[in-house]
């Protein structure tokens, strides 16, 4: 099981969101740190299809990420997933069953597990516009899990989560990472660093660190603070994410990611 990223850039006119980044993850836990705008949403809707890079490739066991092989065993939650507001959570749940080619009776069944999973089958039968900001992102994250991705990325998953959410959620992403890759991204510190199994530090679209985080002197929270202190000495974080707000949503909701 791997993913390959093989020297992969995202260019926007005259700047460049992604620099030439080559990476090979396995299975287990990834946490992809970095400040907004450092090139880490980029990176992660290249991976899933959603952006083509301006060069090199992405392919998970040999297979391109422009193949239905490959979306096949994806599994996905943006920093804004699209929803319909008048879907009720099971309803949504089975929509993107639908979407991801599962089988009726397999994927109410798996629906209802997950909504147990992330602690709503409760809300199960309401209307997603009346959630909360933190029941959506639960949903969203329920639905990332439905095909049983064995390629599973995240992009700031835990936002609208509270404390105790969060360490749910992080008890939940380490049990996937023993059978899948996962990829979470976050500037959140303490999201990743109990549970991650390798850490990546992105800053203006390159990779600066790559490890567990063990060997860094004074930890990995001091670290990263140093490298944004550096960066806000030198103007402020670029941002080089040349995010469009709908669109994430908008391949979301249309069953191509």
């Amino acid at each position: 099981m791997e993913l390959f990223i093989d020297r992969v850039s995202k260019q926007y006119q005259n700047k460049t969101a992604v620099d030439r980044t080559t990476l090979k993850l396995h299975k287990g836990v990834c946490g992809l740190l970095g400040a907004n705008g450092a090139g880490k949403t980029t990176l992660m809707r290249m991976i899933c299809g959603i952006l083509k890079p301006s060069g090199g490739t992405i392919s998970f066991d040999g297979e391109d990420v422009s193949t239905e092989e490959y979306r096949s065993v994806l599994g996905y939650l943006p920093q804004d997933f699209g929803y319909y507001p008048n879907f009720s959570g099971m309803d949504f749940m089975m929509y993107m069953a639908t979407l991801k080619g599962l089988e009726k009776h397999s994927a109410r069944r798996k629906a209802e597990e997950l909504l147990r999973l992330v602690s709503l089958e409760g809300a199960s039968g309401k209307k997603i516009r009346t959630y909360s900001g933190g029941m959506k992102q639960r949903l969203g994250i329920a639905q990332a899990l439905l095909n049983d991705p064995a390629l599973l990325v995240l992009d700031e998953p835990t936002a609208g989560l509270d404390p105790r959410e969060r360490v749910r959620f992080r008890n939940l992403i380490a049990e996937v990472g023993k059978e899948s890759i996962v990829l979470l991204s976050t500037h959140i510190v303490s999201d990743i660093e109990h549970i991650a199994d390798r850490i990546l530090l992105m800053k203006d679209g390159r990779m600066i660190y790559d490890g567990d985080g063990k060997e860094l002197e004074g930890g990995l929270e001091e670290f990263y603070l140093e490298q944004f202190d550096e960066a806000q000495e030198e103007g402020g974080w670029k941002n080089t994410s040349g995010r469009k707000g709908g669109q994430d949503a908008a391949f979301f909701k249309s069953g191509k990611i």
